[in-house]
């Protein structure tokens, strides 16, 4: 991998508005469910919004996570980066749709 296409997705990952509130939408709901469990003392509910918030990729990447461990036996850290991972994963996704839908807008504008 050269450095231009490392550049290439940390700009479609983090270069662009929807990438970027789509990524704080996550930690925000991170953040409410390290908070929650502390306020209520229900950690249970309360980690049930993350992977939902990142759903379309989360199964994929939790997929790798059952084949290391257990789904009772995973460790907390490791349910967290498969959330992280998760949400980087739609947000390179969201980032590709956005560049695809301004460069076909621009061509289409361009052309009249």
């Amino acid at each position: 991998m050269g450095p231009g296409l490392v550049r290439t997705l940390v700009r479609l990952t983090l270069g662009n508005r929807m990438s970027v509130a789509y990524l704080a939408l996550v930690a925000f709901v991170i953040a409410k469910a390290v908070a929650d469990p502390v306020a209520t003392g229900d950690p249970a509910s309360a980690w049930l919004w993350p992977p939902l918030v990142t759903f379309p990729a989360f199964p994929l990447v939790g997929a790798l996570g059952r084949t290391a461990w257990d789904p009772a036996e995973m460790p907390d850290w490791f349910f967290v980066a498969m959330v992280v991972l998760s949400a980087l994963l739609q947000a390179l996704a969201l980032g590709a749709l956005h560049r695809a839908v301004r460069t076909r807008h621009q061509r289409m504008t361009g052309s009249c």
